[in-house]
This record gives structure tokens, sequence and C-alpha cells, in this order.
């Protein structure tokens, strides 16, 4: 598959946390922690499970960044 969006980040499945409609899917892209809510239904099509091997595509139109003072 390919794609446009040039932020995509090879990761491992950590953890899903399953709600009616959306789900947390937990992922740890090289010791980082990243949280993505999708449908339970997108969940299931992908065959997302702990420690599948997923990219996560990460498409914004802007990013803020904060400091301290």
């Amino acid at each position: 598959m390919q794609l446009s969006a040039r932020n995509q980040i090879p990761a491992r499945v950590t953890g899903i946390t399953a709600g009616e409609a959306i789900a947390n899917v937990e992922l740890d892209a090289n010791g980082v922690r990243l949280v993505a809510s999708i449908t339970v239904e997108a969940v299931d099509q992908l065959g997302l499970a702990v420690g599948k091997e997923v990219t996560a595509v990460v498409k914004a139109s802007e990013v803020m960044i904060a400091t301290a003072a």
C-alpha cells in the first residue's frame, strides 16, 4: 500500500480498549506511546490484536508546540 502522507510511524499494538463504537488502540513506536481512537469496526476489519505490527499514519493540518515559559 502506498500513501501520500509522510508521517508514517512503525509501531506495535500494546493494548486495545473497546467501547460500544470507539476503541483506543495503544501503540509502542520505538519506546514512544501513541494512542489512536478508531471505530471498533475498523479494529475488527484490520485484525488488530496485541503484538501486531502496524504503521501509524498521522495526518494533521497543524501542530501546536508549547513551552514552560
